[in-house]
């Protein structure tokens, strides 16, 4: 009989709003980052709940919750909109287990937003990624608002996989700033 171990670091995919585990993912939010970086959580509901391409996910260690990773699943690409540890639970590789965990179920190039190298806090994080097998691209990018009236964050984007900045960074932004963040083309930046 041959016997399957289990990784003791779970990602589990939430669809119930009402949960303790969705509770936790909306107040790590809130915590790790600026209020310009994430959506109403009424419409974060709604898309955890109705809409197939949107995975939300609690991130277990032996089942005690220790961070969220959100990503939308666009066929050609999958785009990371959240991904965040406790900060209690920080530097314990969680970060580089939950990436290789995403690399090995996701089969395609997986795509993410992160803070111009402007400060020693982005430029870590910015290596983080690189050592996790990400590439910055260095095309001027701009998150749209999340909200009517909210701020525009200027970022970089970060691949890894097959894709290529000279041919994909026009349409990889089109796919992110229509459908993530419902911008008309008169918005985009």
């Amino acid at each position: 009989m041959t016997h399957t171990v289990e990784s003791p670091l779970q990602l589990r995919r939430l669809h119930d709003t009402a949960t303790e585990e969705y509770r936790f993912t909306e107040q790590l939010l809130t915590a790790a980052f600026p209020p310009e970086e994430y959506r109403d959580f009424e419409e974060l509901r709604v898309l955890t709940q109705d809409d197939p391409r949107f995975r939300n996910h609690a991130i277990l260690d032996r089942g005690e919750l220790v961070g969220v990773l959100s990503y939308w699943d666009f066929g050609r690409f999958h785009y990371v909109e959240h991904f965040a540890v406790c900060p209690g639970m920080r530097n314990r590789g969680y970060g580089r287990k939950v990436l290789g965990m995403l690399r090995s179920r996701l089969h395609t190039p997986v795509v993410l937003e992160v803070e111009r190298p402007d400060s020693e806090l982005a430029a870590r994080r910015i290596a983080f990624y690189r050592r996790n097998g990400f590439t910055l691209w260095e095309s001027d990018y701009v998150q749209p608002p999340y909200r009517p009236g909210g701020d525009a964050v200027p970022m970089r984007l970060m691949v890894c996989g097959a894709l290529c900045e000279a041919d994909d960074f026009a349409s990889v932004k089109e796919t992110i700033h229509c459908e993530v963040y419902g911008c008309p083309p008169a918005t985009r930046g």
